[in-house]
């Protein structure tokens, strides 16, 4: 019956008592402040004394008396009378006497006489978690001397009558009066003077557990709490980070434009003033910090044995780090569904339009032709892209679509790769959609058909078949998925895998990076002003332009590596063709004009090339970076378009100057066989290298002698042609002589089963496919193996 409790008296089972969040407090102030866990401390005004206030004040009946016949139409009225209620009312003698004794006694441990704390809500019922009542009532900071922390107090308390709260708990049928307040009083830490944010010990997005994802700003936490400003996010691996290592899998600049900082204006004691540019364009952590707050957040996590969303402060005083709260996460804290979705349409209707299907879904929408990557800018989420064709620079916004038309290109073209990444249906090489489809119209586009996709007339009425997944057997071929967008990897990992195939450098350096390799070593020298303008806004906070490079792509690849840790992850060296390079900021300047860069200046042949090779010199920094600092050692790297050994050999040597040595620290190169000549000299290959992986978009090209991304040709392209089957058949015996792995990360056994089949009646190692064909063709392959 105690009115007062400090948080070296409380625990997480006193939850009844002192509510959810100074349960939690104390519970961490007791167990994890031993372990280094910096938590201010403080007391706690119990719900105890939340009804002796009431009942002494003899305002309990009267409350009741305002919320007899409550209706939802009364909510303002009714709230607002009530909350005038209590803050009218005294607080009695002995509670008053208790709160100041226990305010002085705080102080005087800080040797202040009127110490700064912040007063928040801690809400409590016998049915529901604290949780539940996260954000619903009020909390007040910069409170300072005894009048003014009373007056918060009363505050606080009158706040489990806001509109909000009233209307949470009916929603929830929970009793408006089955709610006490209990009132948490806690030495302020002073991110006025520096920062503070919120941390997640799993990603917020996806529910992925394997992370802790921290979100910081300038100033007090409150402008992130209530979305006021864009935040700095980074992103920790869990396991690597319990092992010793510095695995940062990304750093996000937020814009950052206000801090919440103190006032002496008693009546309003916070107040938001603009940031400088400079420290806008400045992370408010440094990596020693960054990892510093996630080993608290681990600490916090393992403690608990669950996800937890914790807020942080950083004392511009002491510089130091602070955990303020912690509570239990809980949009994630149902595990995600282990089904298959099977999409087909209930009804038919008018076709529109034929071309590939890329996927096996169903997208519908309305039209919005686009036809010029300038205009990207204009296209409105939700709709149905159509166009032309894609390439790198049009990625922003194919994220935004829910179908994507192109008029050109075949199931290997950019759109192709990138719809089948992000799990959109796609179909390509139409002829005609920018000519017969128009702006507003309303269409569904079905690549649930087989081979070909159909464009229909209409919202057609959509039907899905889920199969469940719990009991998927694994089979005895590995499966592996194709990974390019760092930002998908983590929701991918629901999907039953044994790693990842094929990581595709490309999206990161598109997305991620967007600026030449070369005009970042060059920098202090390009010659295109704009250009110039563009890197500077791009790479804000970085001197030397090269560790942007170097970073970005570690963090990118980072990602994905955490995604599926321990699992392998295959990482290909960059693979852009010459015009693609071009279309980076500032890359007009280093590419030549190719009349064919399908087979030119692409893939080993620019590594060891002095034109390029300083270049590639940082993608190996990247690795190091990974690899040693981060603790990724599940990362294996890919070599793709090397036409000789020779080429292979000169790779491999500037690499191993550059400290990827293959065979240190477990490390492994594969190489691409996407090249005739990587089958016929196969043996050689297999000597200089750890593994294949069959690339068949590129090998029927060259088998067939077919462009890949002409229309005109397509009829003739197809990977199951028998000269393209008896190319990869050699490879994988010849890989199998060698004691080698041999694997497959081209389209064929995703758009193909009866390709996927093949492929297993010779004993291929692994198949890594497009995330969206590993329940089908995995289902295909376990009824083969039977």
């Amino acid at each position: 019956m105690k009115k007062i409790l400090w948080f070296n008296e409380i625990g997480i089972k006193d939850v009844n008592i002192v509510g959810g969040k100074n349960a939690s407090l104390g519970e961490m102030y007791q167990n994890l402040t031993k372990h280094g866990v910096l938590i201010p401390n403080g007391f706690a005004i119990t719900a105890d004394a939340y009804w002796h206030f009431l009942e002494s004040a003899k305002i309990k009946e009267k409350i009741k008396e305002i919320l007899k016949d409550f209706n939802k139409k009364d909510l303002v009225s009714k709230g607002t009378l009530i909350r005038g209620t209590i803050l009218n009312a005294d607080f009695p003698k002995d509670l008053k006497e208790e709160i100041i004794s226990a305010y002085k006694k705080l102080s005087s441990e800080s040797k202040k006489k009127n110490i700064d704390v912040a007063v928040r809500s801690s809400a409590t019922a016998e049915d529901a978690p604290d949780a539940s009542f996260a954000g619903q009532q009020e909390s007040y900071l910069n409170i300072k001397g005894e009048k003014e922390l009373l007056l918060a107090c009363k505050r606080c308390m009158s706040s489990l009558f806001t509109d909000r709260s009233i209307s949470y708990r009916l929603d929830k049928k929970i009793s408006l009066f089955d709610v006490a307040l209990s009132v948490c009083v806690q030495k302020m830490v002073r991110s006025d003077k520096a920062s503070a944010g919120v941390m997640f010990t799993l990603d917020p997005e996806s529910g992925f557990k394997n992370v802790i994802v921290i979100n910081g700003a300038y100033g007090l936490g409150e402008n992130i709490v209530k979305g006021r400003v864009i935040p700095d996010e980074f992103c920790v691996h869990k396991e690597l980070l319990k092992r010793g290592f510095k695995p940062i899998v990304g750093k996000t600049l937020g814009k950052k434009e206000n801090a919440l900082i103190y006032t002496d204006n008693l009546s309003s004691p916070t107040a938001n003033i603009k940031v400088s540019e400079e420290k806008r364009n400045t992370f408010v952590l440094d990596d020693k910090e960054i990892l510093e707050l996630a080993k608290f957040g681990l600490a916090i996590d393992e403690h608990y044995k669950r996800p937890m969303d914790i807020e942080w402060a950083k004392d511009g005083d002491d510089n130091k780090l602070y955990i303020v709260q912690a509570r239990p996460e809980t949009i994630h804290k149902k595990e995600n569904e282990k089904v298959f979705s099977e999409y087909y349409l209930a009804k038919k209707g008018e076709v529109l339009l034929e071309g590939a299907a890329i996927g096996s879904k169903i997208g519908q929408g309305k039209v919005q032709l686009i036809l010029d990557v300038k205009n990207i800018e204009e296209f409105n989420e939700g709709d149905i892209l159509v166009t032309t064709i894609t390439d790198p620079d049009w990625e922003p916004v194919m994220r935004k679509a829910k179908a994507i038309i192109t008029d050109s290109g075949g199931r290997t073209c950019h759109a192709a790769i990138v719809s089948r990444e992000l799990g959109i249906p796609c179909i390509v090489g139409t002829g005609r959609a920018t000519e017969i489809l128009k702006d507003h119209q309303e269409i569904t586009v079905s690549c649930a058909e087989g081979e070909i996709g159909k464009v229909y007339k209409g919202l057609l009425p959509i039907k899905t078949r889920k199969i469940d997944l719990t009991n998927l057997k694994k089979t005895r071929t590995k499966i592996m998925m194709n990974i390019g967008v760092p930002l998908e990897a983590f929701a991918l990992t629901t999907i039953p895998n044994d790693g990842v195939g094929l990581a595709r450098e490309e999206f990161i350096i598109a997305n991620s990076i967007k600026v030449h390799p070369k005009a970042l070593l060059k920098y202090p020298n390009l010659k295109d002003k704009q250009a110039k303008e563009k890197i500077a806004e791009i790479t804000k906070g970085y001197k030397d332009k090269s560790e942007f490079f170097i970073d970005q792509l570690a963090w990118g690849m980072g990602r994905i590596a955490a995604a599926f840790y321990p699992n392998d992850v295959i990482v290909r060296t960059s693979d852009f063709k010459t015009n693609e390079y071009a279309s980076l900021i500032g890359g007009r300047e280093f590419e030549p004009k190719e009349s064919n860069p399908m087979i030119g200046w692409r893939g080993a042949s620019r590594y060891y090339d002095e034109k390029y090779k300083d270049a590639f010199i940082m993608e190996c920094k990247a690795f190091k970076k990974l690899r040693e600092e981060m603790g990724f050692t599940n990362v294996k790297i890919m070599i793709p378009f090397c036409r000789t050994p020779e080429e292979g050999k000169k790779v491999l040597s500037i690499m191993k100057e550059h400290g990827l040595e293959r065979g240190k620290d477990k490390l492994e190169v594969y190489v691409m066989v996407e090249i005739p000549s990587n089958v016929i000299l196969a043996d050689q290959f297999a000597k200089i290298f750890d593994g294949f992986s069959i690339g068949t978009n590129d090998l029927t090209q060259l088998a067939l002698g077919v462009d890949r991304d002409s229309s005109i040709v397509a009829h003739v392209y197809d990977e199951r042609n028998e000269a393209v089957k008896t190319l990869v058949k050699q490879a994988i015996e010849i890989a199998h002589k060698n004691k080698i792995k041999i694997g497959i990360c081209g389209d064929a056994p995703s758009t193909f089963p009866d390709f996927a089949q093949f492929l297993i009646d010779n004993k291929i190692d692994s198949l890594s496919l497009s995330p969206d064909a590993v329940f089908k063709t995995t289902l295909e392959i376990l009824k083969k193996e039977k």
